[in-house]
């Protein structure tokens, strides 16, 4: 019989590994340890504060990230880090801070950004219709800007950088929401490393920010202590009611990865053989299937092809949607998600 869990075709959410969505199960009714519902257990216990530090020291080792970071668990997705980001580094700024435009989610970010301050968009994809990611040699970047910002994984087109972009006397900071802890990243030439969770590492309901402590002390008063990251990390993520579910599930995910993994460059290797086996089939399908992004630029978290027509697009979608759906009444009557694993590709069809 298939799992439940492995089929998730969804453009975010990842399928959680098996023994994490086991001891999750059982946390719900009593975590043991505790006598307690993981629902019922208060924000402000010691229990909690112990799960809080755990969950920090296990990213800081899969990352190798230094001391002069600090792990901040908050919510508000990654949108909330859209403003607080240019509402720190960016407010009252003379220079423009400087942002790439690789697709769906980089337009979003310029789009708060230009709220705070003066915004120049480096490099745009938009004419090539966010097909690739830019060259080095497409890229000036400014000593003056207050930082640079760009998304290291575009969900939607299927776009990955393998390398770290920008100087390194400038700022940089990073959307990593849906790449983060799949694979090794030389976490400390950032600023500010930021993911919601409900992609890779947990449930959503918390973003995890690494902020470096620069920025924790260029965080202004004026700010409200919520998106303030100097009150945040003094409150060590606990300034209002926390996500309690949430930050657990990331914890078991991280204890996951370090002990039945075995770290990061495991995991890497895991998802870079599931996003071959996929781009091998459509490269080799005599052009019925045509891989959106450029493959120097191909993602191994989302694999995003086209047909070769719209119409047969339509068709052969439905047909999918139904034997999906024969799939998941035949093994479990909730299971329409498709992802494969924790850290996996996801796919997506595209338009024009």
């Amino acid at each position: 019989m298939i799992s439940r869990n492995a089929l998730n075709f969804s453009g975010g959410p990842g399928a959680l590994p098996e023994v994490v969505l086991t001891q999750v199960e059982a946390a719900i009714k009593e975590v043991p340890e505790v006598g307690l519902s993981i629902l019922g257990i208060s924000h402000r216990s010691d229990w909690f504060a112990a799960i809080v530090e755990e969950t920090e020291n296990n990213i800081r080792t899969l990352l190798g990230l230094s001391k002069d970071f600090h792990i901040l668990f908050l919510q508000g997705g990654a949108t909330q880090q859209f403003s607080m980001v240019p509402m720190t580094l960016l407010r009252g700024q003379k220079h423009a801070a400087e942002y790439l435009d690789t697709g769906y989610w980089s337009s979003k970010v310029v789009t708060e950004a230009r709220r705070e301050g003066p915004v120049k968009v480096l490099w745009s994809g938009e004419s090539c219709g966010f097909n690739r990611l830019p060259a080095d040699d497409e890229l000036a970047f400014s000593p003056d800007a207050p930082y640079l910002h760009y998304v290291s994984n575009e969900t939607v087109e299927g776009l990955q950088f393998q390398r770290v972009l920008g100087r390194d006397d400038v700022p940089r900071v990073c959307d990593m929401s849906s790449d983060f802890l799949s694979k090794p990243c030389d976490a400390n030439k950032f600023s500010v490393i930021y993911a919601h969770a409900q992609k890779n590492i947990g449930p959503a309901g918390v973003t995890i920010v690494l902020v470096h402590d620069t920025v924790v002390k260029a965080s202004s008063d004026e700010l409200p202590s919520f998106l303030n990251y100097r009150r945040q990390v003094e409150s060590h993520s606990n300034l209002n009611t926390p996500p309690v579910f949430a930050i657990y599930v990331v914890l078991l995910v991280t204890r996951w990865l370090l002990n039945d993994v075995g770290g990061l460059d495991n995991m890497e290797q895991t998802n870079r053989h599931k996003a071959e086996l996929l781009y091998a089939m459509l490269d080799n399908s005599d052009g019925f299937y045509n891989g959106w992004s450029s493959k120097a630029d191909r993602s191994q978290m989302n694999v995003a092809f086209k047909l070769p027509d719209e119409l047969l697009e339509k068709k052969s979608w439905r047909k999918a949607m139904k034997q999906v759906s024969r799939v998941c009444q035949a093994t479990a009557p909730s299971a329409v998600s498709v992802r494969l694993s924790i850290t996996p590709f996801r796919c997506r069809r595209l338009k024009s």
